[in-house]
C-alpha cells in the first residue's frame, strides 16, 4: 500500500497513520495547489456503534518546503475536538443526519485550522465542523450536500475540507506482497516466452474501504517563494510537500482521571512524502525511526534509494525477464535516476521542458512544480506517460503510482542519468494491472477530489435471494 500500516509501530496506531498524500495543482483553479492527506486507513463502513474519526489527541499537518532545506515554510495544522450531544444514548446518531446541525447527531468533531509562516501562528479558523460518517441511506440520506455544508471558504483565501472519504488508493496486495507476483504479467511475453505463470484477474485489496482526510486548497502565492530568491523561475516555482502526525510524549491512565490524558511536548509518529517510500524503500529495523524524523534527515536513507531491495529481487524472482536490470545491479552502480526521482527533484535538462529539483538536500517529500498547468487529459502514467502534470510531479488521485514506481525500479527511468543502458522489455510492461476504474466510488472533479465514502448498509452488497 502507499503507506497504509507501513511500519510496525504504527501499524499499532491507525488514527495517526498517514496513508496517502496528494498534491497538485487544481484544474478548475490553476492558481491553487490542492492537498490531501489521509489517515485512519482500512476503515471497514460498517463501523458502528463507534465509528471512524479523528484522533482528539493527534496534531495533523500538511508541510510545504520552498526553499530547498527540507523543513517546513509553510504548514497547515489541524486540531480535532470532539463533542458527545446525549450523554445517555449508545447511539451515534438517533435519526437522520440532514444537516451539519442535526439534533439527531450525538457524536460531532470539529477542528481547528492554523497557518504556520516565518515563525508565527495564524489560526484561520475555530471550531469547523466535520461531516458525519457515511452510516446510511436511513442515516446520511444526503451525504453529499452534507459534504458541501463541510467543505468552507476561508476569507484568508483557502478552502478546507475535514472528513470521512472513499480509499482512492488502488493496489493488489494479495499479489504483490506474495513474493512480488504480478498477475496481468501471464499475458505478456517477451522472446516468445511468458513472463509470469500465475493466473487470476488483480484484486484492488483497498476497494470499499474509507480513510479519513484532510484536504486545503491553497493560493499558489502563498506557498510559492518570490523568483528573486533563485534568480531562475523553475526553483522558485517548485514546492516539496509532506504530511505528518504528532501525538504528546506523556499518556496518563487510571481511575483517577476522567479519561485518558496526554501531557508533554508533541513528538512526530508518523510521515508521508512519496508514496512508498517508507513501504518498499526504508528496510523494516527503520521503519519506525523514518517515522520520527524530519525530510531533511533523509541522507541516513540515501543507500536505499541507491540501491533498491525491490530491483535487486526482480531478476530473482523472475529468471531470464530483467538480464540488463540484474547486470545493473551487480555493477552496484548507485541508482541516480532513483535518487533524483524521490529525493531531490529531477533537474532541468533530463526530460525535455520539465524540472522539480528543490535542490542538492536529500529529502522525501512530493515535489511539484507549480508552473505547469493541469492536463486537459491526464495520463495515468503521469511524466512517464509525457504527461509533466503528474506523477513524480506532484500526485493527483488518479495516478497509478505504484506501476509507475515499478516501472522505474525495473530500470525504465535510468536511460534518464545514463544514455548508454537499455531497458529490459519488460521494465515498460511491468503493472500490477489497476487503475482509477478499480476505485468503485468514482473521484470527484472538484474539490474535495476523493469519492464518497461507502456507507454501512450497502457494504458489503446485500446477497440477493
Amino acid at each position: 500500500m502507499s503507506s497504509h500500516r507501513e511500519a510496525p509501530e504504527i501499524a499499532k496506531d491507525p488514527v495517526a497513520d498517514s496513508s496517502d498524500l496528494y498534491a497538485f495543482v487544481s484544474p478548475s483553479q490553476p492558481d491553487t495547489v490542492t492537498l490531501i492527506a489521509n489517515y485512519v486507513p482500512v476503515q471497514l463502513p460498517s463501523g458502528g456503534p463507534n465509528f471512524f474519526e479523528f484522533g482528539d489527541d493527534v496534531r495533523y499537518e500538511i508541510h510545504v518546503d520552498n526553499d530547498g532545506d527540507g523543513y517546513p515554510d509553510v504548514t497547515y495544522r489541524f486540531e480535532f475536538t470532539t463533542e458527545i450531544t446525549n450523554q445517555n444514548s449508545f447511539l451515534y446518531n438517533t435519526g437522520p443526519i440532514e444537516s451539519l446541525e442535526s439534533k439527531n447527531w450525538n457524536r460531532r468533531q470539529f477542528y481547528r485550522l492554523t497557518r504556520i509562516a516565518d515563525g508565527r501562528e495564524h489560526v484561520l479558523a475555530h471550531k469547523l465542523p466535520c461531516p458525519p460518517c457515511n452510516v446510511g441511506p436511513l442515516s446520511t440520506p444526503n451525504y453529499q450536500n452534507l459534504v458541501k455544508q463541510a467543505t468552507f471558504k476561508l476569507s484568508t483565501g483557502e478552502k478546507v475540507f475535514a472528513g470521512q472519504r472513499a480509499d482512492g488508493f488502488f493496489v493488489d496486495l494479495g499479489a504483490v506482497f506474495d513474493l512480488g507476483t504480478l498477475r496481468p504479467f501471464q499475458q505478456l511475453h517477451v522472446a516468445g516466452k511468458k513472463l509470469f505463470k500465475t493466473e487470476g484477474e488483480p484484486v484492488n485489496a483497498l476497494d470499499r474501504l474509507n480513510v479519513h482526510s484532510i484536504a486545503v486548497q491553497v493560493p499558489l502565492s502563498k506557498v510559492r517563494r518570490r523568483a528573486s530568491r533563485y534568480g531562475y523561475a523553475d526553483r522558485a516555482s517548485t514546492i516539496g510537500v509532506w504530511t505528518s502526525a504528532s501525538r504528546q510524549q506523556v499518556r496518563v491512565l487510571g481511575e483517577r482521571v476522567a479519561a485518558d490524558t496526554a501531557a508533554g511536548p508533541f513528538t512526530q509518529v508518523s510521515r508521508l512524502g512519496n508514496p512508498l517510500f517508507n513501504e518498499v524503500i526504508v528496510p523494516m529495523s527503520k521503519k519506525d525511526l523514518w517515522n520520527t524524523l524530519p525530510p531533511s534527515e533523509d541522507k541516513r536513507f540515501a543507500g536505499f534509494v541507491e540501491r533498491p531491495e525491490l530491483a535487486a529481487l526482480l531478476p530473482t524472482l523472475y529468471p531470464g525477464v530483467f538480464p540488463n536490470l540484474d547486470a545493473l545491479n551487480k555493477a552496484k552502480k548507485p541508482r541516480a535516476d532513483l535518487v533524483a526521482i524521490l529525493l531531490t527533484g529531477v533537474p532541468a535538462g533530463l526530460i525535455d521542458g520539465f524540472a522539480n529539483t528543490t535542490g542538492d538536500v536529500q529529502a522525501d517529500m512530493l515535489r511539484l512544480n507549480t508552473a505547469i498547468r493541469p492536463s486537459r487529459r491526464p495520463d495515468r502514467f503521469g511524466v512517464l506517460g509525457g504527461d509533466l502534470a503528474g506523477f513524480p510531479n506532484g500526485r493527483r488521485v488518479g495516478d497509478d503510482v505504484v506501476t509507475i514506481a515499478l516501472r522505474a525500479i525495473a530500470g525504465l527511468t535510468v536511460p534518464l542519468v545514463d544514455r548508454t543502458f537499455k531497458p529490459d522489455a519488460a521494465a515498460a510492461a511491468v503493472t500490477p494491472g489497476l487503475d482509477a476504474g478499480d476505485v468503485t466510488a468514482p473521484f470527484l472533479g472538484d474539490f474535495p477530489f476523493l469519492g464518497t465514502p461507502y456507507d454501512g448498509f450497502n457494504n458489503p452488497p446485500a446477497k440477493k435471494s
